[in-house]
């Protein structure tokens, strides 16, 4: 390893894209008041699961007439219940640029095997063509921010006002850290775990009235596990919606989600939490623009993620030696900076190009992502040096 040690050192080293950091000042008192021991059915537990759902609908500026549920298995719980209780009713435009897109794809394509399933991809680190999706007369799938590729929508207005079908968006790493445009989405799913840090294992479920309608209308043909069941007797099951859950939430969990909303909501809510995200990314984006040896992996700019931030290395010499060498290179920075304590879990997603995943969001702070700019600056030296050794 090269001998001089950046001097400042991030006072939080956790940049994982999820689970992500806690917010801060986070500490396990601010779950003292979770009902532990008590059933979620009892008055108590309905009433966390109630505040939840408020505080949601209050951060994230959701509308009136949109349900609000908590459900089972983190944000691929969410969607799986909406592609295999929705879809089927018309032809659906299904869109991957990203890892987890590509995840639905093989869903409704293997899985459920619709035959009028159209697929619209494009590689790591590229949008897809928005302007060719039917957005007015088929149903459409797709991820607002691609977590493992750092590629988002710029913007809701290639999706139709006057659309017939429904528009399902997966937002885990983009609500709390983006706009999403109500107006324009039916269906919309995260995790806790995502932008505002808290425990794995829960997702969110909003429908706006069309996907309601739709849900009350529409029978798939193929049977519904009880975990996928939101309606009976042609009706919405409600209670889903106002913290009558599926199946049993852990408490523990609830309570370090609402600590984590209640904290969003004194920041400044949904532009505090935006402003923050889009200042941490900034951060990198400005290294990135005066460091020669990596680039961002979204190559547009307004496509880039102010969240999950994808970094590729680009150095001629490392990239001379080819793709195993660029791979080697980046997975000896991950190592060195988790050994050092100042970076954890900064690898790029297993299916993404070799590279830096570095989290943004709101419960980061800009001066840990200061520091972490040294650090990653001394370990690529010290990896290419060792490179240029074994050669």
């Amino acid at each position: 390893m090269a001998k001089t040690l950046p001097a400042a050192r991030p006072q939080c080293a956790h940049f994982s894209s999820g689970p992500c950091a806690k917010r801060p000042g986070w500490n396990l008192q601010a779950l003292d008041d979770a009902p532990l021991g008590r059933s979620h059915r009892a008055k108590i537990g309905k009433a966390k699961l109630k505040e939840a759902i408020d505080l949601t609908r209050e951060v994230l500026r959701v509308p009136a007439d949109y349900r609000i549920g908590i459900v089972p298995a983190s944000d691929t719980g969410a969607v799986e219940m909406v592609l295999w209780s929705m879809l089927g009713a018309r032809g659906v435009d299904m869109l991957a640029w990203e890892s987890f897109g590509e995840g639905w794809v093989t869903d409704v394509v293997k899985q459920l095997k619709l035959t009028d399933a159209r697929v619209i991809k494009a590689p790591y680190g590229e949008l897809p063509d928005l302007g060719g999706v039917d957005t007015r007369t088929r149903d459409v799938v797709f991820t607002w921010n691609g977590t493992t590729s750092g590629v988002r929508v710029p913007n809701a207005d290639w999706i139709a006002a006057d659309r017939e079908g429904v528009v399902i968006c997966d937002a885990t790493s983009a609500a709390f850290a983006q706009d999403l445009d109500w107006a324009k989405l039916d269906v919309v799913t995260f995790s806790w775990q995502k932008v505002l840090g808290g425990e794995a294992a829960h997702g969110m479920l909003i429908l706006s009235p069309r996907a309601v309608g739709r849900l009350e209308t529409y029978t798939p043909a193929w049977p519904l596990p009880k975990i996928f069941r939101m309606t009976k007797g042609g009706k919405l099951i409600e209670g889903i919606f106002e913290g009558e859950t599926i199946n049993t939430p852990s408490m523990l969990c609830v309570e370090d989600y609402i600590d984590a909303l209640v904290w969003a909501r004194d920041l400044g809510g949904l532009p505090a939490l935006r402003a923050k995200a889009d200042a941490n990314a900034r951060v990198l984006f400005d290294w990135v623009e005066k460091t020669p040896w990596v680039a961002n992996l979204a190559r547009d700019p307004a496509t880039r993620s102010n969240t999950s931030v994808c970094l590729s290395i680009v150095d001629p010499d490392v990239v001379a030696k080819g793709p195993e060498a660029v791979a080697a290179v980046a997975k000896g920075i991950v190592s060195a900076l988790d050994k050092e304590g100042v970076a954890y879990d900064i690898g790029a997603y297993r299916d993404a190009p070799p590279g830096l995943r570095i989290w943004c969001g709101a419960t980061v702070e800009a001066a840990d992502l200061e520091a972490l700019t040294a650090w990653l600056d001394w370990a690529f030296a010290a990896e290419k040096a060792k490179l240029a050794a074994a050669a």
